[in-house]
């Protein structure tokens, strides 16, 4: 059993806290909290802030040397000194000298180094290069011993009593570990790209994020006069948080999200169809999202259910091309980030799959060209003489982001086309993974549907996703459904790769219902083919979000 944390119950307890926004930071690397106040660090410009949290009042305390703190990626204050790094070194200074001094060095290595927390005569650095924590003496400038990083990104690190906290910027998460062992207890995802910093205010835990991101800009000197421009982009924003190590998972930052899927009857070609039923999926229910109210949209339904999973059925006794309707739902939804706490441990000597499972989840039941030979061939060579299932499937997912690099197309070829071409979308990528994932004994199933843009800060905005998007669910004997994404992880050319969606999920996804189509149309009961009837060829579809609210996640 993973060790539980003090801070297990801190997000139902923690106050509503707000963005914060310091002035003239371009982009903050390491924060830190002293006597209540906070310092942040921009790594740009030098800069160290003296930030007011609550009016963002801002303060350059370096005015005289800014220059020494150019390019630093790290902060710590302890008894009144201030430490940082820089390059392959860690300095040192007074706090209170702040606008006067010249940072000391404390030692040099041969390395870059990344994050710096200190905890009384301890030191401990992140460096990405080794993928460690390295320990330092205050005392005696010796390494002490060290612990291995637990992601692939630049890390930044801070100590919070006998527990030692990190970000990592690719990994999009904060990881919670054992301060003597450097034990991982939990990690969670954060709601945003890219954090860069984070520090405790009591029991409340901020995160700096650093990254650019694309505006328009009105350009009056251009024709036409709108460009695409790219901007800093960097803000502070606390981290809720809720570990439940009875149900292996940690849960984080929610929000409260009106999410509407509405169809608009326009047909290409003329038709004429009796007794029509149009399925659609509605919201699932899991443990990272909850449905707190459905309603029609333009035209009522009738609510069914099928193998658990909820269908809103509009009914047509007659449905001509001449005839223009509108007509789907609107739901609102609690959706949270969502990571699964599960180890190789717990891929060892599982269960075996039940008959049920085995003749629905490893069967070739979707075009996935399991009996291709090129399909069968990567599915050997995809695990080698691995017999761990979490294993197993991790080695599949590195395998085909070897081999595949993302890409849309007009359709969705089959695994064997997508493999050797090496270039797939999220359903290409989708598609391999389930026949390689099936061939290995590995029940796995597709889900999605769609995912709001991710702009948290942009309340109340009407959003519209560009596609939709699916990924995927493994069964793991003995526990239940385990998320995984299809291609979002792979974004390192040749790795390695980030694992936060292994077993995970960003607040963002909207899970439709699982196991059933989410979109069908029925003549008397029977299903209709693509040739027969396509929903492509008879409406559009229009998807939209809305952020209500940011949402803390229940106590465990």
């Amino acid at each position: 059993m993973i060790p539980d944390s003090s801070l297990s119950t801190l997000a139902a307890s923690a106050p509503s806290s707000q963005t914060i926004h310091p002035l003239a930071a371009a982009s903050i690397h390491g924060i830190a909290f002293h006597k209540d106040v906070l310092y942040a660090l921009d790594s740009t410009t030098g800069y160290l802030l003296e930030i007011q949290a609550h009016t963002h009042n801002t303060r350059i305390i370096n005015p005289h040397s800014w220059q020494d703190f150019v390019g630093a990626t790290g902060l710590a204050i302890a008894h009144d000194t201030l430490w940082f790094t820089r390059g392959e070194d860690i300095y040192f200074c007074s706090l209170d000298d702040a606008d006067r001094f010249h940072p000391h060095r404390f030692l040099s290595l041969y390395y870059p180094l990344n994050g710096i927390a200190v905890w009384e005569s301890t030191i401990y650095v992140t460096c990405q290069r080794t993928g460690h924590i390295l320990i330092f003496s205050r005392e005696t400038r010796r390494e002490i011993t060290r612990f291995y990083a637990p992601g692939i990104g630049l890390e930044n690190i801070t100590v919070h009593g006998e527990e030692l906290w990190l970000t990592d910027n690719i990994e999009q998460s904060v990881y919670c570990l054992d301060r003597a062992t450097g034990e991982m207890k939990f990690n969670v995802l954060t709601p945003f790209d890219a954090p860069s910093g984070l520090a405790f205010n009591e029991d409340v835990l901020y995160v700096a994020y650093a990254q650019e991101e694309p505006y328009l800009r009105d350009n009056p000197n251009a024709n036409p006069n709108h460009e695409l421009q790219y901007r800093d982009r960097t803000f502070i924003h606390p981290l809720y948080f809720a570990y439940y190590p009875d149900q292996n998972l940690a849960l984080s930052n929610g929000y409260l999200v009106e999410m509407s899927y509405v169809e608009e009857l326009s047909p290409l070609d003329p038709v004429e169809v009796q007794d029509l039923e149009w399925r659609m999926a509605l919201p699932a229910e899991t443990p990272r999202q909850k449905i707190r109210s459905i309603e029609a949209v333009g035209l009522p339904f009738e609510e069914r259910e099928l193998d658990g999973q909820r269908l809103a059925v509009f009914k047509f006794d007659t449905l001509k091309s001449s005839e223009r309707y509108i007509f789907g739902w609107k739901a609102t939804l609690e959706v949270w980030g969502i990571k699964y706490q599960f180890g190789p441990q717990d891929g060892e000597n599982v269960p075996e799959l039940s008959e049920a499972f085995q003749t629905r989840y490893l069967v070739d039941n979707d075009n996935l060209a399991m009996d291709k030979e090129i399909i069968q061939r990567a599915a050997k060579e995809a695990i080698g003489n691995e017999t761990n299932l979490l294993r197993k499937m991790y080695n599949i997912r590195n395998y085909v982001y070897d081999r595949l690099s993302y890409g849309i197309k007009p359709h969705i070829d089959t695994p064997d086309v997508a493999l050797a071409r090496g270039v797939g979308s999220c359903g290409e990528y989708l598609g391999v993974l389930l026949a390689l994932a099936r061939l290995n004994g590995i029940a796995c199933r597709t889900v999605g549907r769609y995912k709001c843009p991710a702009k948290a800060l942009e309340r109340g905005q009407l959003l519209e996703p560009d596609f939709n998007h699916v990924w995927m669910e493994f069964y793991l004997p003995g526990y239940g459904w385990l998320p995984m994404e299809s291609n979002p992880d792979d974004v390192v050319e040749g790795g390695p790769y980030p694992t936060r969606f292994f077993m995970g999920l960003a607040w963002y996804h909207a899970e439709m219902g699982k196991g059933v189509p989410f979109e069908k149309l029925y003549i008397n009961d029977i299903a209709t083919t693509k040739e027969q009837l396509s929903i492509g060829d008879l409406a559009i579809n229009h998807v939209r979000f809305t952020i209500l609210e940011e949402l803390q996640p229940p106590p465990p």
